[in-house]
């Protein structure tokens, strides 16, 4: 019976999960909380944007959640085998890349380094490099526009070169003791392999693609000479890079001795290639030509994919077109929002009066679940954390409009709900605008499944189908497909992606459909969502905003009413 494993490397944690390869059944599931920092995340009170993680919690986060996985399992099934996995998958946040050394190690786990954070994984949500993404940017429309088009027009601070350039910046002694950088989905698989040479090892094409501005068209990641220009070090840096990427569906490595001991598996049997947590997520979640998967967290990644034989236009605002980058022989295209749980989350922790115990995600939705469309007269502009997509701008912030002596919390809290929503409409159009059709919704992640408030809301705003993945582990499936690929079907695996999805993909009986009264005053919401959108956003916008608290409180009349 062949079964195979999916790592996934979420923002605060790893899981493992084990799946029965011919059904997708889930037999094991573990999950460790990283220890460094706060929940995981090493901050910085002086500067907001600081985001960085310790990479011995990802090392040690393998060892603890396959063993306790494969117990799990064999409580669940008791001819339970471990020997009898065929492969391993890997996804992770990404952009998170790594300082190493020569030999592949990272320098925060050297002693010269370990309390160093510009040495540790820069998480994705670290938005430190705005100013270098900005620099990016504009050289590279001067320069190399192609560059630009095909990752949406700008260049992220959430990215990989923006982040090396920073780092260079700010400390030297750091880029300068780096012998390369490695995106941790890619660093991984390789550990696993027992061999982490940075000039060797297989790149992921969903990060190089999505993140580092690499193409095939160009010759790989972008010349010398542009890199140069930024500075003349991070041009040296291309040589000790990549010249080569890959789709999940290639072989990165075999799992070594050491780690075959360590975690009680065979040896040698296969490694996928990494890919980022929300690409796989998207492939865990049954995604195919015309359904956007929206993989729903902390952040909220809109998955999409294209047929190669049809030409897509460049899409203004998203995060990339990169061929294969989601499911192997299709384009991947990516979008998505900086904060959605992570905003949720601060009301609750941070301004909600009664505090975190007082004013939990369920009292609140219990109240907010209550209020009609356009009641509480408000709106938000949910950029606490930066626009991703479509204005591509970290330095953006969060604003309420429209409140009174009289607004309470679950208000507010259904506002920041529906401002997500909102933003999550702004994306679907932008697709839609250049000829990407969005015909089905498949939504993922703890907020789809716990809270049917939020899903509800998103089905009215969107004037679509919401369906749920039948899986709460989409990403670790993913990956955990990818390891029965490149396992292959004569040791009990696919062929392809597609072929592993039609066993294993599956979304529950649940949809969420739209209430068309809900999706009139929703209309009339988004127009003025838009209004602020454009006015705050778009520079040199010269949108009139007088109007826009006179029409949320005739709206909030009429709801009244």
């Amino acid at each position: 019976m062949p079964y195979s494993i999916g790592l996934d490397y979420g923002t605060n944690s790893v899981r493992a999960l084990i799946i029965d390869v011919k059904d997708g059944r889930e037999l094991g599931v573990a999950v460790y909380e990283y220890e460094s920092g706060t929940n995981g995340i090493i901050l910085d009170p002086s500067d907001h944007n600081v985001a960085r993680q310790n990479p011995a919690d990802y090392l040690k986060g393998i060892e603890v959640t396959v063993t306790a996985a494969i117990s799990d399992a064999q409580k669940a099934k008791p001819d339970f085998d471990a020997h009898e996995i065929i492969g391993i998958g890997i996804d992770t946040t990404g952009s998170t890349p790594l300082a190493v050394n020569e030999e592949g190690t990272p320098l925060a786990l050297t002693d010269e380094f370990k309390d160093n954070p510009n040495a540790m994984a820069w998480l994705w949500k670290d938005h430190t490099s705005f100013a270098e993404a900005s620099e990016i940017t504009e050289l590279a429309k001067k320069e190399h526009p192609e560059y630009l088009a095909k990752c949406g027009g700008i260049y992220s601070s959430e990215w990989f070169f923006s982040k090396l350039l920073h780092c260079l910046r700010v400390d030297e002694a750091v880029f300068d003791a780096a012998f390369s950088w490695v995106e941790y989905c890619d660093w991984l698989p390789a550990v696993l392999a027992g061999d982490t040479n940075p000039l060797t090892l297989k790149r992921s094409v969903c990060a190089a693609g999505h993140k580092a501005m690499f193409s095939k068209e160009w010759g790989g990641l972008p010349a010398k000479d542009f890199l140069a220009k930024l500075d003349p070090k991070l041009g040296d840096l291309r040589d000790r890079l990549y010249s080569e990427a890959y789709a999940v569906d290639t072989e990165a490595g075999k799992l070594c001795s050491e780690w075959a001991t360590k975690l009680g598996l065979k040896e040698g049997i296969p490694i996928a290639v990494g890919a980022f947590d929300a690409h796989l997520g998207a492939v865990g979640s049954g995604i195919g030509d015309g359904t956007m998967v929206k993989i729903m967290g902390t952040s909220c990644c809109d998955m999409v994919v294209g047929d190669l034989a049809t030409k897509l236009s460049d899409i203004p605002g998203i995060c990339g077109i990169v061929e294969g980058s989601v499911l192997p022989g299709f384009y991947g295209l990516e979008a998505g929002q900086s904060a959605v749980g992570d905003l949720y989350n601060w009301f609750v922790d941070s301004i909600e009066p009664g505090g975190a115990q007082a004013g939990s995600h369920v009292s609140l939705t219990r109240k907010a679940k209550e209020l009609k469309p356009g009641e509480s007269g408000l709106i938000y502009l949910d950029w606490n954390n930066g626009n991703r997509t479509i204005l591509v701008d970290q330095r953006l912030t969060g604003l309420l409009i429209g409140q009174t002596l009289h607004t309470k919390p679950y208000e507010i809290y259904r506002a920041l709900v529906e401002a997500t929503a909102f933003g999550a409409l702004s994306i679907i159009n932008r697709f839609e605008e250049y000829g990407v059709s969005i015909d089905d919704i498949v939504v993922c992640g703890g907020i789809a499944e716990k809270n049917s408030m939020v899903m509800q809301i998103f089905a009215d705003i969107t004037n679509r189908q919401m369906k749920v993945s039948s899986s709460s582990q989409t990403c670790a499936l993913g990956a955990a497909i990818a390891a029965s690929v490149v396992a292959g079907s004569e040791n009990g695996g696919y062929d392809s992606c597609t072929e592993a999805q039609k066993n294993i993909c599956f979304v529950k009986d649940t949809v969420y459909k739209p209430i068309a009264e809900n999706v009139v005053v929703y209309e009339k919401l988004f127009r003025l969502y838009m209004q602020l959108h454009d006015g705050f956003g778009v520079k040199g916008s010269s949108c009139d905003m007088s109007n826009v608290m006179k029409d949320l409180l005739e709206i909030k009349d009429q709801a009244n009413a």
